[in-house]
Order: structure tokens, then C-alpha cells, then sequence
């Protein structure tokens, strides 16, 4: 891949304030973003100017600054809902992207689900795609079933074509892979169940990060994201569903504003969005939310997909180089997340190593433990890079792994 000439990443850099700060007397490299990326001053700007001077709850209150309130927690919502090219009232706040799987999980369980009945994941799925199905099987004796994948963290579209009979009632598989950075084949994921009559969920945590997501163009029935990994705040995700499917489920929660009506005998509903979003919302972060999407959207999504496979590809290039190393996930259509070992030398010791460095990994199993164990691991070391990272910090990156490996004699 070509120079990308045009993308200015030091001008990026300087909108974030974290990176100018050093760690052990070294310059912060910060290498987690999958795990949360870091935020630009545009939203931290963003969200005090609104607890400064905006704050209120909103939907209720018929004072000036409740209606100021409202008005910019439902631009987010726009904004949201401009991103991913979807209808405004397609669109639900929750706490995160674990919230949103678990909502839809819930409720449509409780409105669809029956024993007996077969939901499709996989096996390279964050735990949060993997564990609330499996308390409904639990609760209600569904069926979970795992989609394997090949040593390279592809998908088995065979097995997953196979298993798509006529109990099975649900496919969510993630958009991308969280460790190996595999983006999924969604357009023939949901082609395929959708010729069945099956409805679709996508993790999108990774997938939105990456590259633009067009929910209409998929067809996809819920997809859902965090803020936090999007360089907007934590404690605020989003759920997309289809409105006619997200009006047959029930709440997932009971309070004030998801209401039409409340007597002593009974409770009538809003419909989605609003039935979904019980109590005070998370207004701030909700804003944050929406300028960080402004944010990304300046840049450009494609400028950011090709500036972050340069670093892939010269992470995987000098990486595999080395003696020793052993990348996990080569998929042909990955993303910028790479999981990796030292042969000879524990993760853990290969990330302090790094962080002494100044160079921030992760190192564990990834909240994908199936999967981790799948591919023959017990952990691995994960460079997530995002639009902020350099060339040089990929050299940074290579650099203290060959540290790593001459103290331990690997």
C-alpha cells in the first residue's frame, strides 16, 4: 500500500492531549485503542462546555435549559444516526456495547425465544456476544451454537451456511474480530440468514472504528457499538434495530420517559427508541459522544481505514521478520489489531517489558477466551493501533519487543 500523503497525523495528534504525556520517562506509545481509544480535546471540550453551561435532564423539564438539554442529547442521536446512515428513531443510547447486546438479547428472548429454539455466534466472539446467550439458554433452554474458525481466524462460512436450519432464530456474530482483527463477510452473513427468515445482530464495536458502516446498505437488523472505542467517551453505546422489529419487544427496563401511560392497574409504553431508554440518560456523554463522531467524520472514515493498514501492514512485516514471533490472526481481510507471542517468552513479560518502554498493549485473553483457546493460547500480546499512531511508533513497537527478546534470551 501507498504513502497516504494527504492524512496529517501529527495535526491529529496534537487534538489529543494524553499523547503528549511521558510514562517511566519514556513518550507515551498508546497501543490499546481496541480497548479504548484515547479522546481528542474536541470532546472533552464538547462535554464540559455542557456541564458548564447546558446541563439539565432532558425530555421532561419545560425550562430553558432542560429544552437546550434535550435539543443537543437528540442531535446526538442524529449524529448517530447520520453515521451509520440510519433513521433517527432507529436509534437507542445505552450504557455501552455490552448493554445494547444484552438488551437485545433479553428482549428479544423474551419476545421470540422459546426452548428448544437455536441462536448462531461463533467462536471468535467477545464475551459479551458469547454469555447472554448462554444464560438464555439457561433460563429458557435455547440452543447456542459456535460457527468455528481456521487457523489463519477465519470464519468456517461452510459450517455457518449449515447451521442455519430451521430452529434457529438469531445469527450475531461480530462485524470485526476484537483480537484478530478479522472483518467477518457481514453482506453474506446476513444475505444468507436473511433468505431463511433469520434476523441478524452485529458487534460492531470494532467494525466501527475501523472503516464507514452503512446499516440500510447491510440490511442488518441490530448493530450495535460503543462510544469509548470510537474516541468518545465510556458510558454510552448504541443499539440499532430495525423499528418494526424492536416494537415487538418488550422493555428491557422500567422507569421514567419509556412510558405512555402508569395507573395503579397497568403501564402503557413509548415506542423504540424511547421505551428502551429508561431514567435520566447519559446526557453528557451522549454529547461526547456526538463530537467525537463529528470528529472522525472531519478526518474522513476512508482516510483513517488506509492510514491504519499502513501501520498493520508494516507491524506485520517487521514483526514476522523477527525470529520467534508468532502472529495469530492472518486473515486477508483484517483491520488494524494485531495479537501476537513471543515464542520462549510469557505475554505478560513482553508487555512490561513494552510498558517500561512507554509502549501501552494489552496482554491477556481479550474478553475471547473461547477463541483464544481455539488458536492454541492460553493469552497473547494485542497492538491495537488507532488514527493517531505513527510509523515511528510501530518501530517503537518492534524495537522493544527485540528488547524483550534479548533479556530473556529468546
Amino acid at each position: 500500500m501507498t504513502s497516504n500523503q494527504a492524512y496529517d497525523v501529527e495535526k491529529i495528534r496534537a487534538d489529543f492531549p494524553i499523547l503528549g504525556r511521558e510514562v517511566y520517562g519514556k513518550s507515551l506509545v498508546f497501543l490499546d485503542s481496541a480497548a479504548s481509544a484515547q479522546k481528542p480535546r474536541q470532546v472533552i471540550s464538547a462535554m464540559v462546555e455542557m456541564m458548564e453551561n447546558d446541563y439539565a435532564n432532558v425530555h421532561r423539564g419545560a425550562h430553558f435549559l432542560s429544552q437546550v438539554a434535550t435539543e443537543k442529547f437528540e442531535s446526538a442521536r442524529e449524529k448517530v444516526a447520520q453515521f451509520i446512515n440510519a433513521d433517527k428513531d432507529e436509534i437507542i443510547f445505552t450504557r455501552g456495547g455490552t448493554e445494547a447486546m444484552n438488551l437485545v438479547a433479553s428482549c428479544f428472548g423474551a419476545a421470540h425465544l422459546q426452548a428448544g429454539d437455536q441462536v448462531v455466534t461463533s467462536v471468535m466472539e467477545h464475551h459479551a456476544n458469547i454469555v447472554p446467550w448462554q444464560m438464555l439458554a439457561e433460563t429458557k433452554g435455547i440452543e447456542v451454537l459456535f460457527v468455528p474458525v481456521d487457523a489463519r481466524g477465519v470464519l468456517d462460512m461452510a459450517v455457518f451456511e449449515g447451521l442455519l436450519g430451521p430452529k434457529v432464530k438469531m445469527v450475531s456474530l461480530a462485524h470485526v474480530s476484537n483480537v484478530l482483527g478479522t472483518v467477518n463477510p457481514v453482506e453474506e452473513i446476513i444475505s444468507l440468514a436473511h433468505s431463511k427468515d433469520i434476523p441478524v445482530m452485529l458487534d460492531g464495536c470494532q467494525g466501527i472504528t475501523h472503516g464507514k458502516v452503512d446499516v440500510k446498505a447491510l440490511d442488518v437488523d441490530f448493530y450495535v457499538f460503543s462510544g469509548h472505542k470510537l474516541y468518545g467517551p465510556s458510558g454510552i453505546g448504541v443499539l440499532y434495530g430495525k423499528k418494526d422489529l424492536m416494537n415487538t419487544l418488550p422493555p428491557h427496563q422500567g422507569g421514567g420517559d419509556m412510558i405512555e401511560t402508569v395507573t395503579l392497574e397497568g403501564t402503557t409504553f413509548k415506542e423504540s427508541p424511547h421505551r428502551f431508554e429508561a431514567g435520566t440518560p447519559a446526557i453528557v456523554e451522549a454529547v461526547g459522544l456526538g463530537a467525537a463522531i463529528d470528529y472522525v467524520s472531519s478526518v474522513g472514515m476512508d482516510a483513517i481505514s488506509v492510514h491504519e493498514k499502513l501501520l498493520l501492514e508494516q507491524a506485520m512485516a517487521k514483526l514476522s521478520a523477527l525470529e520467534g514471533i508468532e502472529l495469530i490472526g492472518t486473515a486477508p481481510n483484517k483491520v488494524s489489531v494485531l495479537a501476537f507471542n513471543v515464542t520462549g517468552i510469557h505475554p505478560l513479560d513482553v508487555a512490561t517489558v513494552l510498558d517500561r518502554q512507554g509502549i501501552a498493549v494489552r496482554v491477556g485473553q481479550h474478553c475471547a477466551e473461547p477463541l483464544i483457546k481455539a488458536m492454541g493460547y492460553e493469552a497473547t500480546i494485542r497492538a491495537s493501533f488507532g488514527m493517531y499512531n505513527t510509523l515511528e511508533e510501530v518501530d517503537k513497537l518492534v524495537t522493544g519487543v527485540e528488547k524483550a527478546k534479548m533479556m530473556f534470551g529468546a
